[in-house]
């Protein structure tokens, strides 16, 4: 990661948090109030091929434990309607602000991996992982609504990191080393201009 890009995300990242800490914590209240303890999911994912970090996302399921891969239809009956709720506007995502803040994520890149796939495509997530992961990017941009429909259609945990592996992964990296190749502070607000527009949009 470039100075510049670690200056864009730092100051961005505090304005933000000064913007909408009070917002964050009416959301908490709110949550606690709805769904109860925990307010927070907390999950692993890359940074880099070696390099693990703690995830922060409002819960929006209910708790299983030793829950595991991406989400497809199979859990979809886990999915609260609060949590439905914030995963409409992406609310889910603001607790993500503190690992922009330590270094673990930037606002763009692309979306960070289980560590599950890393170990299974180390050469694709070697590539893909050369960009510091973000909370929005090209891969999620374009490929997000195509992703949700052929993960919804399946029907168990297996089926689900089926689909994902074999389809979702090579095209989101394919998206990401697009991103990988262009990248500049332009292309990084025009895409954090483009996710906001599309939170407008969804509501």
């Amino acid at each position: 990661m470039t100075w510049r890009k670690r200056f864009f995300d730092l100051f961005f990242v505090t304005l933000l948090i000064v913007i909408l800490g009070p917002i964050l914590l009416a959301l908490l209240l709110w949550l606690l109030l709805k769904e109860g303890r925990p307010v927070f999911y907390l999950a692993e994912r890359m940074t880099t091929p070696t390099r693990g970090f703690r995830l922060w996302k409002l819960r929006t399921m209910t708790v299983v434990e030793g829950d595991t891969g991406v989400s497809g239809g199979d859990k979809t009956a886990r999915i609260t309607k609060t949590g439905a709720w914030l995963r409409s506007k992406r609310l889910d995502e603001f607790p993500q602000l503190w690992n922009i803040l330590r270094g673990d994520l930037s606002f763009v890149g692309p979306r960070p991996p289980l560590r599950q796939y890393v170990e299974a495509y180390p050469e694709i997530y070697e590539a893909v992982l050369k960009s510091r992961p973000g909370v929005t990017g090209l891969g999620s941009i374009v490929y997000h609504k195509h992703e949700a429909a052929l993960l919804r259609r399946c029907a168990s945990a297996k089926a689900t990191d089926a689909v994902y592996s074999r389809i979702c992964i090579p095209a989101k990296a394919r998206l990401d080393l697009i991103y990988q190749r262009h990248q500049s502070m332009c292309f990084d607000l025009d895409l954090v201009f483009q996710t906001i527009g599309n939170i407008f949009r969804r509501s």
